[in-house]
């Protein structure tokens, strides 16, 4: 994939100081995401970015997020609610991004960055973009993942 002009970063924190800072991923899904990687993460899907926003507001506990294209693109929360009004899209350079893996939607800088642009979105606004996880879908989530939430 061509590397776009700007990516986006969602976070339920607003930014301190004037960078991102590189950090290791909480994702719990080693198959889609490199957890070794102390990176900034973006995305060239801004609704992906948006859904990420929300499931790292305080209050949302375990989560994942589905994703086939921007047109479908929504999260599953197993366990709380986010308990926040505000959430945070930043708007990121690409220059010191690299997409990881390859031809995924999935881009990471090593190097802090300074968002050209953050903007502070309503929650209640985005909210559609989410959902609580059904039993089924719980019960399939914490037998996969149930020895990495209690090392938490």
């Amino acid at each position: 994939m061509k590397k776009p002009k700007y990516l986006y970063h969602g976070s339920g924190k607003k930014l301190i100081g004037d960078k991102l800072v590189p950090k290791k991923a909480t994702d719990m899904d080693e198959d889609k995401i490199d957890n070794s990687l102390k990176a900034v993460y973006a995305t060239n899907i801004k609704e992906e970015a948006i859904v990420m926003g929300i499931l790292s507001c305080k209050g949302a506990g375990s989560s994942s997020m589905l994703s086939n294209n921007a047109d479908n693109v929504h999260g599953i929360i197993y366990k709380g609610w986010p308990k926040q009004d505000y959430f945070y899209l930043y708007i990121l350079p690409s220059q010191t991004f690299e997409e990881k893996p390859k031809n995924s939607h999935q881009w990471v800088s090593l190097k802090p960055v300074k968002p050209n642009k953050m903007k502070r979105l309503l929650l209640k606004d985005y909210i559609t973009l989410v959902r609580k996880a059904n039993f089924k879908e719980k019960e399939k989530f914490f037998k996969k993942y149930k020895n990495k939430i209690l090392k938490k």
